[in-house]
């Protein structure tokens, strides 16, 4: 029988119990700080060469979901629809780029969570010259109430549609993050356009048949537009304060469905 763990180990690991925690009791498996023969990947600081197939979420799917620059170019490469977006190579091209194109722009980190690092260009000043290569600058889309749309991923079906938006009363920020002050509201009828687009994006990358979510905006015009894929492991983590155990248990259930599913599979 093979052994299943969830891996959390290295100095990441503390970013990682609580969830660990949780997805252990669901599993029930254990925590180890040594791969398994198959595994829920959370923190793993060393290589990922000897159990790339033992892994529940595929590495090239948390690699992707942890790397905004990586999304940027597959999400091109495969028409996905998105906020304009441009990979520049050097501060030069971004102080060029911005000259020449006069829309609201932002400039986003690629490898941060919940929003962390991302910033409105406004001026020369608002970019950073100590940046990581390429940066990512996208056509910010101006919302009178900004709202960002998410659904989930596990083991290919799509569920849990919701919305984040400020309360009422709460200063509106330019990014709508949970960490920001957001919160969660549950929609019933997922938009067909939504369900085509969310499935083809967690597709490629590698996160439709384990675990995954998509960030949608829907532009002035009515447009879907994805912002980005999340996931669980190594980088980061989806949050699951959804303030509805409905749908946290609903979750959970799918998620472990898939592991143990993908587990006969693997």
């Amino acid at each position: 029988m093979k052994k299943c763990v969830i891996l959390n180990s290295g100095l990441g690991a503390w970013a990682f119990q609580e969830l660990a925690d949780n997805l252990a009791n669901e599993l029930n498996i254990k925590i180890s700080e040594t791969p398994g023969d198959y595994n829920y990947v959370l923190a793993w600081d060393k290589t990922l060469e000897n159990f790339v197939d033992k892994s529940f979420i595929p590495f090239e799917g948390i690699k992707l979901a942890s790397d905004k620059r990586e999304q940027a170019k597959i999400f091109k490469d495969n028409n996905i629809p998105t906020p304009e977006t441009h990979l520049l190579n050097n501060y030069q091209d971004v102080i060029k780029f911005i000259g020449n194109n006069f829309s609201q722009w932002c400039l986003k980190y690629p490898v941060g969570c919940g929003a962390s690092g991302h910033r409105i260009i406004n001026n020369v000043a608002d970019i950073p010259q100590d940046w990581l290569r390429p940066y990512v600058v996208q056509k910010f889309i101006y919302l009178d109430n900004p709202m960002v749309y998410r659904i989930y991923c596990a083991g290919k079906k799509l569920l849990g549609w919701n919305v984040r938006k400020f309360p009422q009363g709460v200063s509106k920020k330019p990014w709508v993050a949970h960490a920001q002050g957001a919160v969660y509201e549950i929609l019933d009828r997922v938009p067909n356009e939504v369900i085509n687009i969310a499935t083809k994006t967690l597709k490629i990358t590698r996160l439709f048949d384990s675990f995954g979510c998509v960030d949608f905006i829907q532009d002035n015009q009515g447009k879907w537009l994805v912002l980005e894929v999340g996931t669980d492991g190594i980088f980061n983590h989806v949050d699951r304060h959804i303030e509805n155990q409905s749908l946290e248990k609903e979750l959970s259930e799918n998620i472990a469905k898939a592991f143990w599913l993908n587990l006969k599979k693997s």
